[in-house]
């Protein structure tokens, strides 16, 4: 089995026009998406953000629940927050990993050659190498990122006959962890 992380990305991502922004880091995409990785046994989870005060913001919340008042009256989300990690880069996200890591994107839009989530799951069974799963946020990654990846993941389909898929990244979160690592 491989050891899985994923990483949340705020730069470079794109608008609803296409153009690369940088996204505001949100308190719910910080602790809800550690809660479900740690449930599915993910090893870490990685947030990018290059602005130092946003970063800053989110080791508050870090801080918050592994050993301010959020930790003792809710003690449960501590060992889920403790693997959440604030750096500025994805580049910093794959060192943290080993350098030598599959980064596999992820999107709601079709990506030719994208692989389905059971076939991911596969892959996850066998030896080789970490794999980073990477989740944009806004409008989703910059084309600079999923040219980097080893992978991309089919979309999470929609079961409304008019195709509608707008899950919030915490959502779609989830569920990869699930089809990816969850019992069958």
């Amino acid at each position: 089995m491989r050891r899985l992380a994923a990483v949340l990305v705020h730069h470079p991502v794109l608008d609803r026009q296409g153009a690369i922004v940088t996204t505001a880091i949100t308190n719910l995409d910080l602790h809800d998406i550690a809660r479900s990785a740690h449930t599915y046994g993910l090893t870490q989870l990685f947030v990018v953000h290059p602005v130092a005060a946003q970063r800053e913001l989110a080791l508050r919340v870090r801080e918050h629940w592994t050993e301010g008042s959020g930790a003792r009256r809710i003690p449960d989300r501590t060992p889920a927050m403790r693997g959440l990690e604030v750096l500025p880069t994805l580049d910093d996200a794959v060192r943290a990993l080993g350098n030598d890591v599959e980064l596999w994107t992820t999107s709601a839009s079709k990506r030719p050659g994208a692989i389905t989530h059971g076939a991911a799951r596969e892959r996850l069974a066998t030896d080789g190498k970490p794999v980073l799963l990477v989740f944009g946020t806004g409008w989703g990654l910059a084309e600079a990122i999923c040219a980097r990846a080893d992978a991309h993941l089919e979309p999470i389909p929609s079961l409304r006959a008019d195709g509608y898929n707008h899950l919030s990244v915490r959502a779609a979160a989830a569920i990869l962890f699930d089809r990816l690592c969850g019992a069958r």
